[in-house]
């Protein structure tokens, strides 16, 4: 359904280097760059995915409420490995790896603060 999301932050550099070592464990590269030149003055971006650019932040516009995001894991051993390197990366605790039954009964996921307040999180939705 969604191709692509995106947000703006604060401090590019600073913000790529969190994700660069936040995403790795579920294998989501830096694969694309945008100067602020090519976009004609509308800020510069940097997108993430696997196989192409699904997940995008950029400069261009002040951010203005903090957002939620979850990327897919493909295990609770990447859930675990995602929050280690998020929180090592600068990001804030928002929840330690482990199960959510709230949501159902094998929903494994962690969350952490990014630079910018945004809670990203990495999910397992298996056994």
């Amino acid at each position: 359904m969604i191709d692509h999301v995106g947000y703006p932050v604060r401090d590019l550099a600073a913000s790529k280097a969190f994700y660069e070592q936040a995403l790795a464990p579920l294998g989501h590269t830096l694969l694309m760059e945008v100067t602020e030149e090519m976009t004609g003055g509308h800020g510069a971006h940097a997108g993430f995915g696997a196989d192409k650019p699904e997940f995008w932040i950029g400069t261009g516009r002040e951010p203005v409420s903090a957002v939620h995001i979850a990327f897919a894991a493909k295990s609770r051993d990447e859930v675990d490995a995602f929050h280690a390197a998020a929180l090592k990366a600068g990001g804030t605790d928002n929840g330690k790896p482990g199960l959510r039954p709230i949501y159902h009964p094998n929903y494994y996921g962690a969350f952490v603060l990014d630079h910018d307040g945004n809670n990203v999180e990495a999910v397992f939705h298996g056994g």
